[in-house]
């Protein structure tokens, strides 16, 4: 476990930083959407703001390479579905572990959308994964999302939070739910370092940059939020002013 240790102090260094990452695999689930028509521009304006770490499948590692730099740090996310198949919803593993090892990934990525008929086949998946990673001394991220109408309640987050947790994974990324004395709870019940996700693209900039603050004073580790910056022209701005946030000075 050595392997993993050291990877995610690497990932979260400690004091008062807190995780700057970006998720670049919606290609997969919902084709080349506005923003992400390419990735290698994006991981280049990205890395020029202040990002820790990148997301992507293994596919696009290929066009990220040339152009990531150190230090920023690569995760390999091997879930997927499509926006077209009858139930997009139902991430199925499409990688390993030790592909992503030999792309050379920091993490490990993995997805399980919670309160679907597929759950317990994701689940399967995620234990999965979760043996294969720590196997190599890779850390494993799990993104947890309660699929439920019309949002999911405080408890349900929890729920998969703690859920994915117990089941191994070292880190979760799951949905803010909506204000900061609830995220405090979401944190103090799900004993890894839990980031936030972003969701649709949020109209109001100045208030998504409020909730990020706000997972941060609540003991959030940072985020992993795509659509709400790559969706954005341009997005250095705001990328850079999430990073003064995440990064602080001191």
């Amino acid at each position: 476990m050595y392997g993993t240790t050291l990877r995610l102090q690497r990932i979260f260094p400690g004091g008062s930083r807190r995780l700057f990452s970006v998720p670049l695999d919606h290609s997969v689930s919902m084709g080349p959407i506005d923003g992400l028509e390419a990735v290698a521009p994006v991981v280049q304006e990205l890395q020029a703001s202040g990002v820790d770490l990148v997301v992507v499948t293994k596919g696009a590692v290929r066009e990220v390479v040339p152009v990531l730099r150190p230090p920023t740090l690569l995760a390999v996310h091997v879930s997927a579905s499509t926006a077209l198949s009858p139930s997009p919803n139902y991430k199925t593993l499409v990688g390993t572990a030790e592909e992503a090892v030999a792309l050379g990934a920091d993490l490990l990525s993995v997805q399980v959308n919670f309160g679907t008929p597929e759950e317990g086949l994701m689940l399967r998946d995620l234990g999965v994964a979760v043996d294969q990673a720590h196997r190599l001394g890779l850390p494993l991220m799990c993104m947890s999302y309660v699929k439920k109408s019309p949002s999911p309640t405080l408890e349900e987050l929890q729920h998969a939070a703690r859920a994915s947790a117990d089941l191994g994974a070292d880190i979760v990324k799951t949905s803010y739910p909506g204000t900061e004395e609830a995220f405090r709870s979401l944190v103090r019940t799900t004993p890894v370092p839990v980031l936030i996700g972003g969701g649709v693209r949020a109209d109001d900039e100045n208030a998504f940059v409020d909730a990020v603050r706000a997972s941060i004073r609540a003991g959030g580790a940072g985020i992993c939020i795509g659509r709400n910056l790559f969706q954005r022209r341009p997005l250095g701005p705001l990328a850079r002013r999430l990073a003064e946030l995440l990064h602080p000075a001191g």
